[in-house]
């Protein structure tokens, strides 16, 4: 499972009006190799699901995520972090051993 934080869902709400994002769209989620830690975290809005695409609905946001990146992102929680080192979406994943330094890639 994937959950998000209050702060997270207010902060996509938020995304998804601004961006004029349609009805039916979803948070994607997925990891790919990459990065100064060895994998990499992916996000975007998206529409199209996939059909070993599994879902998470948490706080009213729909949130997909391939089969073979839930290996890294089960327990997830998708957070907000508004501080000093920049604001944003960052990933709270239990499964990382280590991560860099901007939270954009980590290690398993």
């Amino acid at each position: 499972m994937i959950t998000v934080s209050e702060q997270a869902k207010n902060y996509i709400d938020q995304l998804m009006v601004s961006e004029n994002h349609a009805a039916g769209t979803f948070v994607r989620v997925g990891v790919k190799g990459g990065g100064c830690s060895g994998l990499e975290y992916q996000m975007k809005f998206d529409t199209e699901q996939k059909p070993h695409d599994q879902v998470f609905e948490d706080k009213g946001v729909k949130i997909v995520v391939d089969t073979k990146s839930l290996l890294y992102l089960y327990g997830t929680e998708l957070d907000y972090t508004g501080g000093l080192n920049g604001k944003g979406l960052t990933f709270n994943n239990p499964n990382a051993s280590r991560t860099c330094s901007c939270g954009e890639s980590f290690a398993v």
